[in-house]
């Protein structure tokens, strides 16, 4: 699959920037626990005593534990607000601040809550857990909820994360929607501030509520929809490179996805190992009405074995999803920098996006590019430059540092540069360019190392 045309006229100049949501979002998320703690405040009188500070402070986490609760399950849900304007790496970021909040204000509510009622009677904090668990109501539904948010919180960590399959932490992961509704029902029986306080609960509800949809409608109904209407399958599977290969897909109507050059879907092969396992891949082309592209490197299980699909294999597809687009260019002038399959998305920018391009391509040696045919076509019809940074006869590789990019691309400092690559590669290219005079907003980047 390829989409140049010699005839074709070259991009027009760059749009307006669409400014990035993400400050008014985050200014709201923040209010909102501002307007939880005001909550607290409103149904506290004078707290007294050891036994009063402890149990108010427990209450405290407890409101900002559940709040916390509702904003990890909206952003799970894949607006598009958030995952395309403000970027997926970046909720996904959000999402891992908003889990680790949540753990440590249910410990603290835990803990606050049973030390003020074991000093409030005089018990041991053993007696106190016992008693809340099996004789307050709806308590037995909350431990279980809290349960498997530890056990989620558990198998998030890093150090875990990386020790299990991906599908065992995916599937793991899920149950934070049963963890959340099973203790949604004792912060209503339980809660203070909600006894006899019909705004207070039909706020809460709707908080709630509002989440469940958003995940309802993004995760499940429009997935359904789309697959139902543009039936998806693997049309030819292609190498480009070593270890590298192109999986193109056809469908009907794809022009409609409204899928821009950067963004990327998550993608679900309904083949033999494969039909468990949902992985983002990046487009590595424009659409097209009846064709879509990705290419993939093979780096894990399910990466591996998408050189063996077989035509015709149906597919299952969510997206697109991701901010690396065209929006984010603010000059005429834009450098695209890549690293092995680094070059996915970077591919189908370098064909589409306004005005004057260049792109730069580190791979170990020439036999390493892939798309490099594509790439060349490419920057014969809009006379636009490809560069390659390869290693030398002895595997020595080339610096990339302030230096070297200063003296390759002049004026560096006013271009638009969008990076794409390893983790590593990509902080090393962000110092580059940074020390190069290259302004953090100008470098536009997408990574999901939490």
């Amino acid at each position: 699959m390829t989409t140049v045309d010699a005839r074709r006229a070259a991009p027009p100049l760059p749009p307006a920037v669409r400014r990035s949501p993400a400050g008014p979002v985050l200014a709201l998320l923040w209010a909102g626990a501002a307007g939880v703690v005001a909550l607290w405040w409103a149904d506290t009188g004078s707290v007294v005593g050891t036994a009063g500070v402890l149990t108010g402070a427990g209450r405290i986490a407890g409101l900002l534990c559940g709040y916390a609760c509702a904003v990890l399950v909206a952003l799970m849900a894949r607006a598009p607000l958030l995952e395309n304007r403000i970027g997926s790496d970046r909720v996904a970021r959000w999402h891992a601040m908003a889990g680790r909040y949540t753990v440590c204000l249910l410990v603290a509510h835990i803990t606050l809550i049973l030390s003020g009622y074991a000093a409030q009677d005089g018990a041991s904090l053993w007696h106190e857990a016992v008693t809340v668990v099996l004789d307050y109501p709806d308590m037995l539904k909350a431990t279980a909820g809290t349960l498997i948010l530890f056990a989620v919180g558990i198998t998030s960590a890093r150090a875990v994360r990386r020790r299990t399959r991906h599908e065992f932490w995916y599937y793991v992961h899920l149950l934070t929607y049963a963890a959340v509704f099973l203790a949604f029902f004792h912060q209503l029986t339980l809660g203070d501030e909600f006894n006899g306080e019909p705004v207070a609960t039909a706020v809460w509800y709707a908080l709630y509520l509002g989440a469940a949809a958003l995940v309802l409608w993004f995760r499940v109904l429009a997935p359904v929809r789309l697959n139902r209407r543009h039936r998806l399958r693997v049309e030819s599977v292609h190498r480009e490179a070593p270890g590298v290969y192109s999986v193109v897909v056809r469908g009907r109507h794809l022009d409609e996805l409204g899928a821009r050059p950067g963004q990327f879907f998550r993608w679900r092969f309904l083949g033999e190992g494969m039909r468990w396992t949902s992985t983002p891949y990046s487009l590595s082309a424009p659409v097209r009405p009846d064709l879509l592209r990705i290419t993939v490197k093979a780096l894990g299980d399910h990466s591996a074995a998408v050189p063996l699909l077989r035509p015709g294999t149906r597919v299952w597809a969510e997206g697109p999803y991701g901010s690396l687009t065209a929006d984010r260019i603010s000059s005429h002038r834009t450098l695209l920098i890549a690293a092995g399959v680094g070059i996915t998305p970077l591919r189908a920018l370098f064909e589409t996006l306004p005005g004057e391009v260049t792109l730069l391509y580190r791979a170990r040696g020439a036999e390493d590019l892939a798309l490099g045919g594509e790439l060349e076509a490419i920057a014969r019809w809009r006379g636009a430059q490809v560069r390659y940074a390869l290693n030398g006869p002895r595997g020595q590789r080339p610096p990339i540092t302030a230096e070297s990019l200063r003296a390759a691309f002049p004026g560096l400092s006013g271009h638009d540069v969008y990076v794409c690559g390893p983790h590593g590669f990509a902080q090393e290219v962000y110092g580059a360019l940074r020390a190069a005079g290259v302004p953090d907003r100008r470098i536009h980047h997408e990574s999901f190392e939490l």
